[in-house]
């Protein structure tokens, strides 16, 4: 199956499959916006403090696409934000619901950050400057990302393209793959920088991180180069309507044809109950996710959804020798 790099005319990054709707259909969802409802839990308690390490594969549950990945002692967290809201100021921008799940002061010695794109609630400066500063850890990102990292003060970037791998430790390898989404910050930048899931492989295990993304081509060429996913993270919140966010967010229909198609071992739902993005309501995303999920067969594979600050370990792959996949240039 053909794989490509991602696709740029010199100035600005494209999907795999070009999207449709522009500012006329930006501005209909505008004026007939029925969304529903949100209520704020601020008196909501994190979860209990994470180890230190572990050696499996713990996965933690923190908020939003923010999950903490703990495995042979490596600590590795997901497109962090533990800011009060998603914005270019502190005073602007989506507010959350809901506090973090795990407090900030809770976290293990960082490693690895994985960035996904460049989207407020995604890429979150004063939180990676907190982390840089206390942590220092050396954070993965799209092509064109480092920059904007380091004009605020974050360094220890790695920028990728899709499909490149890098060694980020002796036993642990990062690639970089498609996601059908865009990137943004300012109406100037639109495009500019490259957004991307991420695949982390050991000997033992493949994790598959999709960051922000909606269906497509993509999903059947991860599962084609990574034919042993343990463990995926996928997006089924900010879906509503469809007609208009079916382009960039997978629907939690989509996250389980998605599961399904990557053959991964245990999908876990993500980018959701944190910030009110799209029309749909708090609960809504969780609730249609387990619906679609009473009504299909898994085929022995399962698809969890954590409660904010859950953690739980993942068993080793039964009799099994893991076969890590390796990407051409």
């Amino acid at each position: 199956m053909e794989t490509l790099h991602s696709d740029c005319d010199g100035v600005r990054f494209h999907n795999l499959v070009p999207r449709r709707n522009g500012f006329r259909a930006l501005l209909r969802w505008m004026l007939t916006r029925r969304r529903g409802p949100w209520h704020r839990q601020l008196d909501a308690q994190p979860g209990p403090r994470p180890p230190r390490n572990s050696d499996r594969l713990r996965f933690t549950f923190v908020n939003h696409s923010t999950f903490l990945l703990q495995l042979n002692g490596i600590n590795v967290l997901t497109d962090p934000i533990w800011s009060e809201r998603a914005g270019p100021v502190s005073w602007a921008g989506p507010r959350r619901f809901r506090p973090p799940g795990i407090r900030f002061e809770d976290l293990p010695p960082i490693d690895f950050v994985l960035l996904s794109h460049d989207h407020y609630d995604h890429m979150d400066l004063p939180t990676l400057r907190r982390l840089h500063e206390e942590h220092g850890p050396t954070i993965y990102a799209g092509l064109n990302s480092a920059p904007l990292l380091r004009s605020h003060g974050i360094g220890n970037v790695v920028e990728l393209n899709w499909w490149q791998e890098t060694t980020a430790r002796r036993d642990l390898w990062i690639t970089a793959v498609p996601a059908q989404h865009f990137s943004a910050r300012t109406p100037f930048d639109i495009q500019k920088r490259l957004w991307c899931g991420f695949v982390m492989q050991t000997e033992e295990c493949c994790i598959y991180f999709a960051g922000d993304t909606a269906n497509g081509p993509h999903f059947a060429q991860i599962a084609h180069r990574f034919r042993a996913v343990d463990l995926a993270i996928l997006p089924i919140g900010a879906y509503r309507p469809e007609w208009f966010m079916g382009e960039v967010h997978l629907s939690p229909q989509d996250a389980v044809e998605a599961h399904l198609r990557l053959g991964a071992r245990v999908s876990v739902a993500g980018h959701f109950g944190t910030f009110d993005l799209a029309d749909d309501g708090q609960d809504e995303a969780v609730e249609v996710l387990l619906q679609v999920l009473r009504g299909r067969t898994l085929r022995g594979t399962e698809f969890r959804v954590l409660q904010f600050g859950e953690g739980c370990e993942l068993a080793p792959r039964p009799k099994v020798q893991h076969e890590r996949a390796e990407i051409a240039g």
